[in-house]
């Protein structure tokens, strides 16, 4: 006697019938970002401007680090 056991995939992994879905989380999970994945142009240009400034940094880069805060706080992050 030969049992067979049903074979399922659990949730979030590819098959054939859904192997073009997005496994994106819905809803709330969906909206929420990680600070590291945004504002990378404005953090670039911040950091470049930091490493390079003649002078003091924090004067010399204002307008770039607030652009980044703008920015970063569009997302919901409040930089200090």
């Amino acid at each position: 006697m030969s049992t067979q056991v049903g074979l399922s995939s659990p949730a979030g992994t590819a098959t054939g019938g859904n192997i073009a879905a997005d496994f994106k989380p819905a809803g709330q999970a969906a909206a929420t970002v990680k600070p590291c994945c945004v504002c990378k142009d404005e953090k670039a240009a911040r950091d470049e401007c930091m490493l390079f400034a003649t002078g003091e940094p924090e004067t010399t880069c204002r307008s770039t680090i607030e652009q980044y805060k703008s920015c970063m706080a569009g997302y919901g992050f409040k930089l200090p």
